[in-house]
C-alpha cells in the first residue's frame, strides 16, 4: 500500500514524538526502584505497580501489532470521535472495560520489568522501521469498538498514554518522570485541554488557566 491511498503522509512530528516518548519507557521499566515497588501498589487505584507498567508498556506494544494488521474496515473517525466512544472514560472500577484494562496490565507484567523492557525496546525498534514507510492509514485496535482512527491520531493517543502512565509510574516508585519533549508536550497538552473543554466547559478550562480566583476544583480531562 502507498502512502497516497490513505491520504497525506504520515507527520513527520507525530511519528519523531512518538518514538522519543516511546524510547524513554524502557529506561524507566529498568529502574531500580520500579522493580523494588513491583509487587506493591501504585498511585492508582487497584492497579499494582507491576500492571501499570505493563499498561505502560502496551501503549508501545500495540503500534506494531496495529501496524502490521490488515487495514480495518470500521469507519474512521476524529480524534476527539474516538473519546467520544471509548468505555474506559467514566467507567467505574469494577466495570468490565476497567477490569480488562488492570488485567491486560498483569498480562504484560508477568515476565517482569526487565523482560517486559526488552519487549519495548523491541517494538520501538520494529515501530521505527514501520513508521518509516507507513502513510496515514487507517489503524485499530481490539479493545476498541467497531471503528478506527488515522495512524497520524492512533499516535497521538498513544504519546497522551506514554505521557501520563510514566507520570503514574514515577510518582508510584518516587521517581522523577520522564522529560518530554517540548513538540510532544504541546500534543500532548492540546489533547488533555480539548477533552477538558469537553468535559467541564471552555469556560471552566479558560479560567483554570487565566484566573486563580475563578479557577474550578478540577479541570481534569477524565
Amino acid at each position: 500500500m502507498t502512502s497516497s491511498e490513505f491520504g497525506p503522509p504520515l507527520s513527520p512530528s507525530v511519528r519523531h514524538d512518538f518514538l522519543v516518548l516511546a524510547r524513554s519507557v524502557p529506561a524507566l521499566l529498568r529502574d531500580p526502584a520500579v522493580e523494588a515497588a513491583w509487587a506493591g501498589p501504585s498511585a492508582l487505584a487497584e492497579f499494582g505497580v507491576g500492571a501499570l507498567a505493563g499498561h505502560l508498556a502496551y501503549q508501545i506494544l500495540s503500534v506494531p501489532e496495529a501496524l502490521a494488521a490488515p487495514v480495518p474496515e470500521e469507519p474512521v473517525v476524529s480524534l476527539l470521535g474516538h473519546y467520544e466512544r471509548v468505555e474506559w472514560i467514566g467507567a467505574g472500577l469494577d466495570d468490565e472495560i476497567s477490569v480488562r484494562i488492570r488485567s491486560g496490565g498483569e498480562q504484560d507484567a508477568a515476565v517482569g520489568p526487565h523482560a517486559l523492557a526488552d519487549r519495548v525496546d523491541s517494538a520501538v525498534a520494529e515501530s521505527a522501521v514501520a513508521l518509516a514507510a507507513a502513510g496515514n492509514r487507517p489503524v485499530r485496535i481490539g479493545l476498541w469498538g467497531p471503528w478506527s482512527l488515522r495512524l497520524d491520531d492512533f499516535l497521538t493517543t498513544r504519546m497522551m498514554e506514554i505521557a501520563v502512565h510514566s507520570d503514574d509510574l514515577a510518582v508510584s516508585t518516587g521517581i522523577a518522570a520522564p522529560v518530554l519533549p517540548p513538540s510532544a508536550t504541546d500534543t500532548v497538552i492540546d489533547l488533555l485541554a480539548r477533552l477538558a473543554a469537553r468535559r467541564h466547559g471552555p469556560t471552566a478550562v479558560l479560567r483554570a488557566l487565566s484566573r486563580a480566583e475563578r479557577a474550578p476544583g478540577t479541570i481534569a480531562a477524565f
